[in-house]
């Protein structure tokens, strides 16, 4: 009886894991699909906004640092492919992006809405940053780089709550 038990416990968690990585790759490929598709066409002064780091904030800070690195790494496997710039820039930033929240969301900070702002500020300026520092590695520096960064970290804060109330909540 007691192997029967455990079982049917081992079957329905199984199911609940297979449920929340089937939400969270539906959850990641609509961010992807909405940054590509729509956020192109939303320009100020030739920036985009970004979606994508305050989502992978979102899954860090609600998934832990572990399994939000795994989902970050294949998002930014994924939008690496979708941006015809980059190599493996978001590859490499939004794993170390997901860990950190997912860290300091265990140990020093709490999972409401401005943790989470807070977060996805400091997300959304280190990849701008990320972005930037790329830039000057191909081209001179210059002064307007850091007013893109800033008006892309201002222009994408506004478009991060799409990425922590409905979705990341739902899944949780």
């Amino acid at each position: 009886m007691n192997e029967l038990r455990d079982y049917i416990a081992r079957e329905i968690l199984s199911r609940i894991k297979v449920r929340r990585v089937l939400l969270y790759a539906l959850y990641m490929f609509l961010a992807l699909l909405t940054q590509n598709m729509l956020f192109t066409e939303l320009r100020i002064a030739g920036v985009c906004p970004m979606i994508l780091p305050a989502v992978v904030v979102a899954v860090g800070m609600f998934e832990g640092a572990t399994w939000g690195a795994l989902f970050s790494l294949i998002l930014g496997v994924f939008a690496d492919m979708a941006f015809v710039e980059n190599m493996i820039l978001f590859t490499l930033l939004f794993p170390a992006l997901a860990f950190a929240s997912g860290f300091v969301s265990t140990f020093f900070i709490n999972r409401r809405f401005f943790a989470f702002m807070g977060a996805a500020f400091l997300a959304l300026l280190i990849t701008g940053f990320v972005q930037m520092l790329r830039t000057v590695a191909v081209d001179t520096f210059a002064v307007v780089m850091f007013r893109t960064v800033i008006l892309q970290t201002l222009w994408s804060l506004p478009f991060a709550i799409l990425a922590y109330l409905p979705p990341a909540r739902w899944i949780e």
